[in-house]
C-alpha cells in the first residue's frame, strides 16, 4: 500500500519544533555588515514560547533541544528530545509523517548554500534511535516545505525549487516518485516562489490548500492557474525590509494549521488585519491567531517552516 500524507487540517497527534539557538541566523544574518543584533535571539525565543503555548492547547509538542539537562524552560504539554542540530526549520529536514510511519527525504541545506546546516539531515536518524518509527527513506533531495498536499492525491510545488534541487530529474520523474512515496495522483507545477527566498521557491510561501477543493495564493499568475480546479482566494503580501536593506521573503501563506487554531505570521504591516480576516473566513471552526514574526523572519522563514505535524493514526 502506498503511503498517504494527510492534509494539514486533518487531526494531529503532535507537532515537531526545534528550539532556536543560532546567533548567526538571529543576530548577524541580514544585518548591516559588521553589526550584530544581540537582542534578536532572545526575541525569537519569546516568539517560540508564544507559539508553543498556543500549540499545546490542542496538540502535543515534540521540541528538539541541544541539551535536555540545560534547557531553561518547563513547558507543559512538551516532550524534549536531544539532538545535534543547526537550524530551526523542522519542516525541511524532518520527515513527512503518515501517522504510523514517516517518509524521509534528503536535506542538503538548500542546494548546499549553507554548509553548516547540512548536519540537520541526520537529526531524524538520531531521534529515531529512540522513537523507532517505521521510516521510508528516499535518496532524493527534497524539503517538505517545497510541496503542499490536499490529502486527496493532489500536490502543489514549484519548478524553480524542484528542478534545481535534483538537476538530473524532470517533472515526470518527480511525479512518479510522488506517486510511490506519497500516494499522489496529480502534481500541479507553479513556476516560481518568493523573491529573495533562500529556499529557491518553496510552495508554502506562495500557495496553500485550506480544504481539498480550496486554495490560497499570493500571485495573480498562480490564481489564474489554480482557479481552473479550485476555489481560490488571493492573500495580500506584506512588506518588510531587513536591516541590511534587502527585502525579506514575508508571506501570510506561511501559516500553520493546528487542531483548533491557525497560527498566522504577522509583520507589523498594514495588511496584517486583512490577511487574518481572509484566513479566518476560510477556517470558521478554528481560531485564527496572529503571531508577530518580524524577528523570526531574519532566519529566513516563519511558522510553517518551523513546524512539522504528526497526523493522528
Amino acid at each position: 500500500m502506498k503511503p498517504r500524507i494527510p492534509a494539514e487540517w486533518e487531526p494531529h497527534e503532535a507537532v515537531w519544533l526545534a528550539w532556536p539557538h543560532d546567533t548567526i541566523s538571529f543576530g548577524s544574518l541580514s544585518e548591516l555588515e559588521g553589526t550584530q543584533n544581540t537582542n534578536r535571539l532572545r526575541a525569537v525565543e519569546k516568539t517560540f514560547l508564544e507559539v508553543i503555548g498556543e500549540l499545546t492547547k490542542s496538540e502535543h509538542v515534540h521540541l528538539i533541544v541541544r541539551d535536555v539537562k540545560a534547557f531553561p524552560h518547563i513547558l507543559p504539554g512538551v516532550t524534549l528530545h536531544e539532538a545535534d542540530y543547526a537550524d530551526i526549520w523542522t519542516r525541511d529536514y524532518l520527515p513527512m509523517f503518515t501517522g504510523t510511519a514517516a517518509v524521509k527525504w534528503q536535506y542538503n541545506a538548500y542546494g548546499s548554500k549553507f554548509p553548516d546546516l547540512r548536519k540537520d539531515n541526520s537529526v531524524w536518524s538520531t531521534l529515531n534511535k529512540t522513537l523507532r518509527i517505521p521510516t521510508l527513506e528516499s535518496e532524493i533531495v527534497l524539503e517538505p516545505g517545497a510541496v503542499e498536499l490536499n490529502g486527496e492525491g493532489i500536490l502543489l510545488t514549484t519548478e524553480q525549487c524542484l528542478l534545481k534541487r535534483n538537476q538530473t530529474m524532470r517533472k515526470a520523474d518527480y511525479e512518479k516518485l510522488f506517486s510511490t512515496y506519497l500516494g499522489i495522483s496529480r502534481t500541479i507545477w507553479l513556476k516560481e516562489g518568493m523573491s529573495n527566498d533562500h529556499t529557491d521557491g518553496h510552495i508554502d510561501e506562495i500557495a496553500r490548500f485550506v480544504s481539498p477543493n480550496k486554495a490560497l495564493c499570493v500571485f495573480e499568475q498562480d490564481y489564474e492557474l489554480l482557479k481552473k480546479d479550485f476555489e481560490v482566494t488571493i492573500l495580500p503580501l506584506p512588506h518588510l525590509v531587513y536591516n541590511d536593506g534587502n527585502q525579506a521573503p514575508t508571506s501570510y501563506a506561511n501559516f500553520y494549521i493546528s487542531n483548533k487554531s491557525v497560527l498566522v505570521p504577522t509583520f507589523r504591516d498594514p495588511h496584517d488585519a486583512e490577511a487574518l480576516e481572509i484566513i479566518q473566513s476560510l477556517f470558521p471552526d478554528r481560531e485564527v491567531i496572529g503571531i508577530d514574526c518580524v524577528d523570526l523572519i531574519y532566519g529566513g522563514g516563519t511558522l510553517h517552516c518551523m513546524t512539522q505535524q504528526v497526523p493522528r493514526p
